[in-house]
């Protein structure tokens, strides 16, 4: 039995209301336990009364996600993966973003190697709102000398706090690396048919987390995950192997959907997070541009279905950027608009002589409109009505962006026309010309129609501003 909605949830819960949690009631926290914004932990009374013991109990194993989730690091950068209930978001979400672990290795010039970690660390892209980064530094061992590993698993913690995935088929390569690296919980990569024991005895005595692999063997993999968490190691991360071109990528898809699969629909001894390993293009293609493509092809398709944790090579922008926003897009709750605060917000340097427009507070909107104006060096506010994230269109036409909520939506924000502005404008959008009429009454303001594209702004700021009196 798996819970599935706030009411199934209410029935562990104690019905007191009693708010400690921070919400008005009982069923508002269970809709909580159902998205994951709040865990059942967060029940004071649940936790604390002996009461009640029985009911956590079974409410924490009712809660548990279908797919194992597992901790990877330590501290603010920790990385988790797995934690999934569907095969398909729409049914619920997906909640743990993909991990990328970008690679160096131990035969790498220190100075290089250096550089390379901080260029990982370092990259961020804004995005609707958000700056997209990435994960996680995989170590490989190229030179199959312990001592040179475990330097270079030092040179990495030494320059970034990124988790770490130790990379070597050597029982006495990963043991080294642990030795340095173990308080940082590593993710162990791999333990296959030939070391599992080895590896395996690793994982239980320094108490880290551990990649089974097994090329195209799904047989051999459910035998090793199950081998693994019968003996008490259940941070397990399955590698069913990441097959880059032709038949064998269609093969490496169709195991992926089995595993998660048959996750999903109870067989606890595969429910584990999946790696993909897209860095295997660079063995299948000569020369970079082919390999970083393929990698990028590779890695947006085992995002999109199941790859929890991925380990990569380019580290590109052209091969980077698809990657993160392909993530960013299938892991954006699709039952809920991605919106900003409503509010007035100031662009630029805005003075009393500057601009008032508006828009819906629908996120790609907003930053957009923002990005515009303030690429052009426009000062001015903008004002976020609370369109409950619908973009100004259908906002309009539905009735979520009215002049009364444009009223309000300023009076909200205590952004008051006449002590803030010399001239009584509001700038409305292309889009929303037909509120012109409505918001004049409302807000005794003049009212300017803007264009319909945000990208037309300096143009038409150039013709229109300051109004004409």
């Amino acid at each position: 039995m798996k819970i599935n909605s706030p009411l199934e949830a209410y029935k562990f819960l104690p019905g007191t209301n009693c708010g400690e949690c921070g919400e008005t009631s009982c069923m508002a926290f269970a809709s909580h336990l159902i998205d994951r914004s709040l865990k059942a932990t967060d029940c004071t009374p649940l936790v604390s009364e002996e009461k009640y013991k029985k009911k956590y109990d079974e409410l924490e194993a009712l809660l548990a996600p279908e797919i194992r989730e597992v901790v990877i690091g330590v501290g603010e950068k920790a990385v988790s993966i797995g934690g999934d209930d569907v095969l398909h978001r729409h049914k619920l979400t997906f909640f743990n973003k993909t991990a990328f672990a970008y690679d160096v290795w131990d035969t790498m010039d220190e100075k290089d190697l250096v550089e390379r970690v901080n260029k990982i660390q370092d990259f961020k892209k804004f995005y609707v709102g958000d700056f997209l980064t990435l994960d996680m530094i995989a170590v490989r061992s190229v030179s199959d000398d312990p001592a040179k590993f475990a330097a270079a698993v030092k040179k990495v913690m030494e320059t970034t706090e990124f988790p770490m995935v130790l990379c070597s088929f050597n029982p006495e390569v990963l043991k080294a690396g642990l030795e340095v690296a173990a308080e940082k919980r590593p993710l162990l990569y791999a333990a296959n048919k030939d070391n599992w024991q080895d590896v395996a005895a690793l994982a239980q005595e320094y108490n880290v987390p551990v990649t089974v692999f097994a090329p195209n063997d799904l047989d051999m993999l459910k035998s090793l995950a199950k081998t693994f968490s019968e003996n008490g190691i259940e941070d397990v991360v399955l590698d069913p192997g990441t097959f880059p071109t032709g038949k064998g990528l269609r093969t490496t898809f169709q195991n992926f959907l089995k595993i998660r699969r048959a996750g999903i629909n109870g067989d606890r001894d595969i429910a584990f997070p999946i790696m993909a390993v897209p860095l295997t293009a660079w063995m299948a293609h000569d020369d970079d541009v082919s390999a970083s493509y393929w990698e990028t092809v590779v890695a947006s398709v085992f995002t999109i279905k199941y790859g929890d944790i991925m380990i990569l090579h380019s580290i590109e922008p052209y091969a980077q950027l698809p990657q993160v926003h392909i993530r960013d897009t299938i892991y954006t709750d699709p039952r809920k608009p991605v919106t900003v605060d409503p509010g007035v917000y100031e662009v630029g340097s805005p003075t009393a002589d500057s601009p008032l427009l508006v828009t819906a507070n629908f996120a790609l909107t907003y930053y957009t409109v923002e990005s515009d104006l303030s690429s052009n060096g426009i000062d001015c506010y903008l004002t976020a009505i609370d369109t409950d994230g619908i973009g100004v269109e259908a906002a309009v036409a539905g009735g979520q962006l009215t002049a009364a909520k444009i009223k309000k939506g300023l009076e909200d924000a205590g952004f008051d026309m006449k002590e803030k502005l010399n001239n009584n404008v509001i700038v409305l959008p292309g889009l929303g010309a037909r509120l012109q009429g409505d918001v004049e009454d409302e807000t005794g303001a003049a009212v300017m129609i803007g264009p319909t594209d945000s990208g037309r702004l300096p143009g038409w700021m150039e013709q229109n501003w300051p109004p004409k009196k």
